[in-house]
Order: structure tokens, then sequence, then C-alpha cells
């Protein structure tokens, strides 16, 4: 039989700060405003000969990487059904419910996302980990994005 081993990441330097708007609808959406944003990570992989299933150092690394990717730049959600967003000069332009709203592309990350939430930034977070450990042996990850105490999104992937 398969010994499994979950390993638990939750380190407070699992950060990014960035500004993001949710949207409800086609005519309803936040104001534009930021979070402090903690990512934690839930992984389970099989028991090694030598006592250990996994190196946390790799994987703090790659979280530490993705949040740094994140970190201080507004997020738009390029995917969203009710907004376009698209390049005008050195800006990107939203268009939503009528009005456009500029955003400096230096400081903008339009992500393949639906909405700028943090259900959506666990399902983007855990993509790019899951890419980045391509071809080591995980049989689940549970990656969660928090926007502040008690509040957060998490999204699970198993290898089944």
């Amino acid at each position: 039989m398969e010994e499994l081993t979950t390993l638990y990441i939750d380190k407070e330097s699992h950060k990014f700060s960035a500004a993001h708007y949710t949207i409800f609808s086609a005519t309803e959406r936040e104001r534009l405003h930021g979070h402090n944003y903690s990512v934690s990570a839930k992984i389970v992989a099989p028991m090694g000969y030598n006592g250990f299933s996994a190196d946390y150092n790799v994987y703090k690394n790659r979280l530490a990487a993705l949040c740094d990717a994140l970190d201080e730049y507004t997020l738009l959600a390029g995917e969203s059904p009710y907004q376009e967003v698209v390049e005008s000069g050195a800006c990107y332009c939203v268009r939503y419910d009528g009005q456009e709203i500029l955003f400096l592309q230096s400081d903008t990350q339009v992500l393949p996302i639906r909405n700028a939430t943090v259900e959506e930034f666990s399902r983007y977070l855990l993509g790019k980990l899951l890419d980045e450990s391509a071809g080591d042996d995980l049989r689940e990850v549970e990656l969660c994005v928090a926007s502040g105490p008690g509040q957060k999104g998490c999204t699970h992937w198993h290898s089944d």
C-alpha cells in the first residue's frame, strides 16, 4: 500500500499586494481597491524511501515567485463576459457598462480569469504551480488565496 504524506505551506512571506475590482453583473462592480493577499498550499505526495515526500524549499520558492509576479499590480479579468480589455498606447482600455477605464500597462496585469476574485486567483495560481511542478510525483494540491483573515478561496487538484 502506498504511503502518502501531506505538506502544508502557509508562510507569512507568501503574499502579494494588488488592486482589483469584482464584477457582479453587466452593470454592477466594485470600485477599484486593494488587498494584501496571502497564498498557502497543501501538497499530497508519496513518502519517499529517504523519509520525506517533497522538498519544502522547492515549493516555498515556487509559491514565493508566483506571489512576486503579482505583487504591486492592478489585476484585471481578461476573460470576463462583462468587460473588454484592449491595448491603447501605453494603457489598457477597459470597456465596461458604457464606460472606458484606462490603466497603465506597466502597472497592470491582464490575467486569464473571469473575475478578479480569490476563487479565480487560486485557480490561476494553482495552474501556474502545477505547470512548474510538471514531472513531480504529486497526488493532490490545494492552493488558497486569502484577501484577509478568515476569508479565502481555494482550488483543489488531484492526479486521478
